[in-house]
């Protein structure tokens, strides 16, 4: 039992290695927010995640939690633009807008992951 404590172990400063990289934790911060399509609960588990890591993470993963977090805030905005307009027409308007903006920006954001690329932009409140 102690060989497996001491293989996850770093050969740098002998700390504990993650069970789960940030590499790994991004892809599931993604999969979360299209989940939370169906759930809503899911997303917000993302978004914690997101921000908790943003800190800890290499600098192209950092780009992709930074973009997780803004994804989520600026996507809790379009969802008040559109609960409050959504009785003059124009709020399901914005809700589409939303839905298609956010699959667009998981799409991109999960490519580059795969890719090993930052995001380019990730404070953009378009698509990074």
């Amino acid at each position: 039992m102690a060989k497996t404590v001491g293989a996850r172990r770093s050969a740098k400063n002998g700390a504990q290695a993650p069970i789960v990289s940030d590499h790994v934790l991004a892809l599931a911060v993604y999969v979360l927010y299209l989940f939370g399509f169906f759930t809503g609960l899911t997303a917000v588990i993302g978004a914690i995640i997101a921000y908790m890591q943003s800190d800890r993470a290499d600098e192209v993963v950092r780009t992709h939690f930074r973009f997780q977090v803004k994804t989520f805030l600026i996507g809790l905005l379009y969802l008040f633009i559109a609960a409050i307009t959504f009785h003059i027409a124009i709020g399901g308007l914005v809700l589409l807008w939303w839905v298609v903006w956010t699959v667009i920006r998981c799409v991109k954001g999960l490519l580059a992951l795969n890719a090993g690329e930052p995001i380019a932009e990730p404070d953009s409140w378009l698509f990074g």
